[in-house]
């Protein structure tokens, strides 16, 4: 049976997600890719199509930047499922879409306003909608769910100490003072340092500053540091409020950046102390300037994905349980795609055939996904190996 997909959004996401799907997907599928920049879709649309034998149609939409166009309209009538990967602010926008036309609906957003506008709409959708299931909040979520659900099958114990979500995109060589190399969008950097981190601590959710819980971790013999960031923990600490004592996510990097971040922050931090009193300061685009000025952006990159489940047994004996993946760059029809795009667009693929199904009804959250379909699915499954 074939099936359509839009879409939205034809940056490094979204034609990764429209190459993994025309090429990995097990059943026929035929894409349209939409996007507001006509430049950008026929770039994509040649990216999806060059050294492919396979015979799918793609064509490109130019959409409207508010409203909906004639084009649009066409499109959605005819559109099983749409994969949202345009900016986070387009979101609400987009689930409309969905909504209206009756569409299956994927996104990757971390912003929390803008999810608890589509929670809000498609709480009684007959379609599903599956929120944030991009590499982090997404992939590392639902591996994180795998491995309490493993603690409590092994070690029968509800209740846990600490949840621990961890992942980076980082440059595979990294250089003094920052210690770090842009693999995706700088100002999504700037803002998850800035933006208040939702953990678990004591049992209960709380709002933390970012940057605040440094820690050095060893994963596969390598050393990294990691502190709190923004969104990434998507809806666990509301799933494991009361079971888990501790749960936070956190960011990874090569040890000494975090080091120069504050020293970056430091010059800010009269600002920083007059925010409230000036509103006009907005913190994270003084620190993209800083960034853009220091650091550099590459295409050599790798991601790093670890999640950990501490507690104890029926016993009393303290347990662990872990798991990481090292991604590489991957190339398919020769294309030379980086870590951070496939590790974000292969769940949001697997979404897409989980939406596919007809399992899904509603808003979907992370904590609620099935770990090992997601897991074992055909597109997760061969880049997390």
């Amino acid at each position: 049976m074939k099936h359509t997909i839009f879409i939205a959004g034809s940056g490094g996401i979204g034609e990764a997600a429209a190459l993994l799907l025309r090429e990995w997907s097990s059943i026929e599928v035929e894409l349209f890719l939409g996007d507001i920049n006509e430049a950008n879709l026929q770039t994509a649309k040649d990216f999806v199509l060059k050294n492919s034998k396979k015979i799918s149609a793609v064509e490109t939409i130019l959409m409207a930047t508010n409203g909906i166009n004639d084009a649009m309209q066409a499109a959605f009538n005819t559109c099983d499922v749409l994969l949202d990967c345009s900016p986070g602010s387009e979101a609400p926008r987009m689930a409309r879409f969905a909504c209206d036309f009756k569409m299956q609906y994927a996104n990757l957003t971390e912003y929390i306003a803008e999810t608890d506008e589509i929670i809000a709409l498609a709480k009684d959708a007959e379609t599903g909608f599956i929120l944030q299931t991009g590499l982090a909040p997404g992939f590392v979520n639902v591996l994180a769910m795998s491995l309490y659900q493993k603690f409590v099958s092994q070690f029968e114990n509800e209740k846990v100490e600490k949840i621990g979500m961890k992942v980076g995109a980082l440059t595979a060589h990294a250089h003094h003072p920052h210690f770090y190399g842009f693999t995706w969008s700088p100002i999504g950097v700037a803002t998850e340092y800035v933006k208040p981190s939702r953990v678990l601590r004591d049992y209960e959710i709380r709002q933390v500053p970012a940057l605040s819980d440094r820690e050095t971790i060893i994963v596969g013999g390598r050393i990294f540091e990691a502190d709190l960031t923004s969104g990434g923990a998507a809806d666990l600490p509301d799933y494991f409020r009361h079971k888990a004592k501790n749960l936070d996510y956190k960011t990874l990097r090569h040890v000494g950046h975090y080091t120069w971040v504050e020293t970056v922050m430091e010059e800010f931090a009269k600002d920083i102390i007059d925010r409230k009193l000036r509103p006009d300061f907005d913190l994270p685009n003084k620190l993209l300037t800083e960034f853009l000025r220091e650091v550099p952006a590459v295409e050599n990159d790798f991601v790093l994905a670890h999640a950990s489940v501490d507690g104890f047994d029926s016993k009393g004996t303290r347990r662990m349980l872990e798991k990481a993946f090292f991604v590489e760059p991957t190339k398919i029809n020769e294309h030379h795609l980086r870590a951070i795009q496939t590790t974000t667009a292969a769940p949001l693929c697997e979404a897409a055939m989980m939406l596919l199904s007809g399992k899904y009804k509603g808003v979907v959250l992370q904590s609620q996904l099935n770990p090992q379909e997601f897991l074992s699915g055909n597109f997760v499954s061969r880049i997390y190996k």
